[in-house]
This record gives C-alpha cells, sequence and structure tokens, in this order.
C-alpha cells in the first residue's frame, strides 16, 4: 500500500514578524499535522516533536498539501539542512496555478467541492500560540489536513474539482492525481 502523507503546519510568527516572506524558514513552527494512509490516523506535533515530523514526511511515498513546497517546506527548512522539496511531493495550490493560471485559496475548492469552509485562518493560529492555545491550533490543523486530503482524494477519483470564483459562481478544474 502506497504511503501518502497529507500535511500542514501553522506558524509562530507571521512574515511581517520576521521581515518579509523571503524569511518564511524564520517563522517557526507551532504545530504541525500529518495524515498518513498506511498508519490510517493522525499525527499532531509541537515545535519539540519537529523532528519526528520531518521523518514521518521522509518516510512517504508521496507527500500532499497545499502551498506546501512555498510556505510549509520552507518553515522547516528553519529546522533542518535537508531539502524538502526532494521529497516526492503534490503541491495542490501549484498544479492548479499551473492549469488555471491563477491562484485559489483551498477554501474556495472546498467551498466548491463539497460545501465547506475552513474553521480558521492561518492569523488566528498564530494569535492562539501566543496566548498558548495549542489545542486550537491543532484542531485548526487537523481541519485543514482533513480538507486537504478530501480534496486530493476527489480529484483522484473524478478527474476534477470545483471551486467557486470571486463572484461566487462555481467553476470546475481539470487534474490528473
Amino acid at each position: 500500500m502506497k504511503n501518502i502523507v497529507y500535511f500542514d503546519l501553522e506558524t509562530q510568527k507571521s512574515a511581517d514578524e520576521v521581515g518579509g516572506w523571503d524569511k518564511i524558514s524564520a517563522m517557526g513552527m507551532s504545530i504541525g499535522v500529518t495524515y498518513s494512509t498506511a498508519r490510517d490516523s493522525y499525527v499532531i506535533y509541537g515545535e519539540k516533536q519537529v523532528d519526528d515530523l520531518l521523518k514521518d514526511l521522509q518516510r512517504a511515498d508521496l507527500v500532499v498539501g497545499f502551498n506546501n513546497l512555498r510556505f510549509d517546506y520552507e518553515v522547516l527548512h528553519g529546522y533542518t539542512a535537508y531539502d524538502l522539496r526532494q521529497l516526492p511531493t503534490l503541491d495542490m495550490l501549484v498544479d492548479l496555478t499551473n492549469t488555471l493560471q491563477h491562484r485559489l485559496k483551498l477554501d474556495d475548492i472546498a467551498s466548491g467541492t463539497f460545501g465547506v469552509t475552513k474553521t480558521a485562518e492561518g492569523l488566528q493560529a498564530i494569535e492562539w500560540y501566543r496566548q498558548g492555545r495549542l489545542l486550537e491550533i491543532a484542531e485548526y490543523c487537523c481541519y485543514d489536513v482533513k480538507i486537504t486530503r478530501l480534496v486530493h482524494e476527489y480529484g483522484v477519483q473524478h478527474g476534477q474539482l470545483h471551486y467557486l470564483n470571486r463572484s461566487g459562481k462555481r467553476l470546475s478544474v481539470a487534474v490528473n492525481w
């Protein structure tokens, strides 16, 4: 059985706090979450378990995320010399952007495909981190990983995804995952 690992993380600091988007590796991970098809379970990682998270990703036959090449991997590069971009990875945002020639939000796809929305957003998670509310971050991050997994599985099964454009119209895009 192929071990697909779905992945997301939240940060301790915003881009503004570290001096810009070219310093993503300085943002620090607050919580990371994976779902492994081989384990059939979620694992939540705090910053002290970042080495275990890195091992989980390295064991994957495929890592699936949404903006993980440009963002999540870059955050983790603050903890390792290993170039995570060498892992077998499907960044659904990159794939969809290449097809559509514009960026989508995960929320637009979740709304268009399943009629659900995300429970929070990244800046809220940073505020929760400051308040020591790690459980809320973990719940939010688990939900994002679940949405990522459902979107990927739907795309694999149906060869397309649906999304809401800026005016709220439901459109479709073909995928070949």
